[in-house]
């Protein structure tokens, strides 16, 4: 690691005060900010972009926020302060508009499969709002269907999870060679090899159902994101063109 750059020097600064923000202002703060499935009446659309300011723990915020500085301060020297928040912002809506589109396939695959099953809409929505229904539906629809048709409508992202995992990629694909260690795992592995790790991970989970909470596809968006970018850039010549 060497010095922090200016531009992630400001967005630590801007993380750290929303962060304090949630902590004294409660659910009022992610109720307006986090992002929600656009079809939940809570969505608003700014919520895209403010959602990357939001974390939902200590441990999440520090994670995030020791990424940025370790993998993206690299970048911004190489790149220039415009490109590299061009970059990170584009892998953070990336990472939204594949975690959005995920959701929308599993809900409305739950709704149809609840509808198919002899719900009304109204029923259904009753559901959606408050968690509520008849039990007997269980014998056409599995609780898992309706566990995960309620969480996904109702449970907003935060982070900037999927702006670091588009950081991620591009370092890798920097600075291949580069050796780094995993905190539980405390063996040099070299970037082109521990970022796709990562990845990998995440795609298991996100396929698998993540017994963590943690949004894997907004992950997997923002790496996916990166990845389109920093290699068109890189391929092209275009990675060592700085946007000062």
């Amino acid at each position: 690691m060497g010095r922090i750059t200016e531009t992630v020097k400001v967005l630590i600064i801007i993380n750290a005060i929303c962060f304090v923000g949630t902590l004294i202002s409660g659910d009022l703060v992610y109720r307006l900010f986090s992002l929600f499935y656009f079809e939940n009446p809570k969505f608003q659309i700014w919520q895209p972009l403010t959602h990357m300011f939001m974390h939902g723990g200590f441990m999440h915020i520090l994670f995030n926020m020791y990424a940025l500085w370790a993998f993206g301060s690299p970048l911004e020297m190489r790149w220039g302060r415009k490109k590299f928040l061009f970059f990170y912002f584009s892998a953070g809506f990336g990472a939204a508009l594949i975690h959005t589109l995920v959701n929308y396939y599993q809900i409305h695959s739950g709704y149809d499969a609840l509808l198919a099953a002899g719900m009304d809409q109204s029923q259904i929505m009753t559901l959606l709002e408050t968690g509520q229904y008849n039990t007997g539906i269980l014998e056409s629809v599995s609780k898992e269907t309706i566990q995960t048709l309620y969480n996904n409508f109702n449970t907003p992202a935060v982070g900037a999870s999927g702006a670091i995992y588009g950081i991620l990629v591009a370092f890798g694909l920097m600075f291949p060679n580069i050796e780094l260690m995993l905190i539980f795992l405390p063996i040099p592995i070299k970037a082109k090899y521990f970022i796709p790790l990562i990845i990998l991970g995440d795609l298991f989970f996100g396929i698998t159902g993540s017994p963590f909470g943690i949004a894997h596809w907004a992950h997997i968006g923002g790496a996916l994101f990166g990845f389109i970018m920093a290699y068109y850039w890189k391929k092209n010549s275009f990675d060592s063109t700085r946007w000062d």
